[in-house]
């Protein structure tokens, strides 16, 4: 049974419910909240109604962050809440179990008439959700106008496994016309990553997030959140939740104007100072369809700025994104691998990494600065850029062959911005080389070098990254572990000819290091240099 609405959301939607009468209805997911997309783009508002559902059951079933959990909540009563302004009848449910229930019963209440329409969900847990009442004829699928590519497209430019997405980035720039000019690359080339490994010495400034204005929404959703979610992790912080339109807009607003042209150089820069430099912040809004693909793809060719970070957000949007998602859908949520007889699982571990994911990714100290910093930062944000979700948090868990499933949990409960079709293979295929090759080409792994190259971590740390810095023995020892598995590999030449050279004595010495450090962390100690 359905608990009775909060009252001050209630209330605002009661103000602006148009008669529901004689209605074409549309169930919403949390996910597809754009009137630009879809039914609600091209139909007349006056003869369409919509269902949203608030599952707290669902809410429940991760230890998922507070500010996740507000931001979809938040914006989906204020996309509720506009589509009534614009005259879209509104059933708002909140259900205590899974959507497809709730949504049946929603359904049962209307009156007889056509099918309830859905653009297809993006999340594979949503889909199966839904299918017994798509079996029945209840609920129509149509399909979902949020991507930007599609299934034919994604086929024609990978072919057989292993797949890669530079040549589905390719494709799809031909084929959409994006930074194309004649049929060529603007630039001349594809791709300018080789132009983006800045490290950030602090200048250019580092613009300052923005805030967004509280409301009666926002401030009810946070203390729904605080109360029947306290025991959640992370820090809820309502000025940095932008959950209408107008906030929308602003955040990419100030993306455009204070991200974007100073993006593409230090793209892979991190820092103490500033945990998103020069990102634009705008995933956690993407993946809920609040900002379209297609509207900042469009903007971005418009934009005055460095054609470097002009083609690097471009990749990461019409690119690697799009990609992700393709890949999930086409192994049926990494479930049926190509290759592989039967069911692949949704525990795959290419490497056989099976250790517990330490305390230190839930808050406990490490001792090891770069680690206790960026997931500060995330149980503060519910954010951080990629490069630390790469290669300090995948590269350390990696490094000590934690379980990718346990990294991939953590993963979609920490970051507001993760769902299972962009978390799983993320985390399982690139950060973790959990799939093999399949659309990676190496394990994505570094000793302390790289990160005391690309970041300023280093300096706050009791570890020297040059003398007694663990992550670099990690590294010699994640190499020598998993030669059988990783020996041949030519990405990976160049490492293993200087394994060969590395001093038997210093080979011993790496494995205790990874025994030590295995030891430590996950007993929830911090680690020191006298410990080693």
């Amino acid at each position: 049974m359905s608990k009775p609405r909060p009252r001050g959301f209630a209330r605002l939607l009661a103000e602006r419910q148009p008669d529901p009468a004689g209605r074409s209805w549309i169930f919403v997911p949390y996910d597809q909240l754009n009137d630009g997309i879809g039914p609600l783009a091209r139909e007349d508002p006056s003869g369409l109604g919509i269902i949203v559902i608030e599952s707290p059951w669902k809410a429940a079933r991760r230890p998922y962050h507070k500010q996740k959990l507000a931001l979809v909540l938040a914006n989906l009563r204020h996309f509720a809440l506009e589509q009534a302004e614009r005259g879209v009848a509104v059933r708002h449910v909140v259900a205590e179990g899974p959507y497809g229930p709730a949504l049946r019963e929603a359904i049962e209440a209307l009156e007889p008439g056509e099918p309830v329409r859905v653009m297809e969900p993006a999340e594979r847990e949503l889909r199966v959700d839904l299918q017994p009442l798509i079996d029945a004829g209840a609920v129509e699928t149509i399909p979902h106008e949020g991507w930007l590519t599609t299934r034919d497209q994604f086929e024609r430019s990978v072919n057989d496994p292993p797949w890669r997405m530079d040549a589905f980035y390719r494709l799809v720039r031909r084929e959409s016309g994006v930074l194309m000019r004649d049929g060529k690359p603007e630039g001349g080339k594809y791709s300018f990553d080789a132009e983006n490994r800045k490290p950030w010495k602090g200048k250019p400034p580092a613009p300052e997030p923005p805030e967004f204005p509280p409301d009666p929404v926002k401030q009810e959703v946070g203390e729904l959140i605080e109360s029947r979610f306290a025991k959640h992790p992370g820090t809820l912080a309502p000025d940095a939740l932008p959950a209408t339109r107008a906030d929308a807009d602003e955040l990419w607003s100030w993306a455009r104007r204070e991200s974007l042209p100073t993006f593409g150089p230090y793209e892979d820069a991190m820092s103490v100072r500033s945990t998103g430099l020069f990102h634009t912040r705008v995933s956690g809004l993407l993946n809920l369809q609040r900002i379209l693909p297609r509207a900042i793809l469009r903007d971005v060719a418009e934009l005055d700025i460095p054609l470097a970070s002009k083609e690097g957000f471009v990749r990461q949007v019409l690119g690697w994104r799009e990609f992700m998602r393709h890949v999930h859908a086409a192994t049926d949520g990494l479930r049926k691998l190509p290759g592989e007889d039967g069911a692949g699982g949704t525990a795959p571990s290419f490497l056989g990494a099976r250790n517990p994911l330490p305390p230190a990714f839930w808050g406990t100290p490490s001792g090891l600065a770069c680690l206790d910093r960026v997931v500060g930062d995330v149980w503060e944000e519910g954010y951080s850029h990629h490069i630390t979700r790469l290669m300090v948090l995948s590269n350390l868990a990696t490094l000590l062959d934690v379980s990718p499933r346990e990294l991939t949990d953590w993963f979609w409960v920490a970051y507001t911005d993760a769902y299972d079709w962009v978390v799983e293979p993320n985390v399982l295929g690139m950060g973790t080389f959990a799939l093999g090759d399949l659309f990676t080409t190496k394990p994505y792994v570094s000793g302390a070098a790289y990160i005391d190259r690309m970041s300023d971590y280093c300096a706050e740390c009791a570890f020297h990254p040059k003398r007694d810095c663990p992550v670099t023995p990690l590294y010699w020892a994640f190499l020598d572990r998993h030669a059988g598995r990783l020996g041949d590999n030519p990405r990976l030449r160049m490492p293993y000819a200087s394994l060969r050279k590395r001093a038997e004595p210093r080979r011993r010495r790496d494995a205790r290091v990874f025994e030590h450090v295995r030891e430590v962390l996950g007993a929830g100690r911090r680690l020191s240099p006298e410990g080693l």
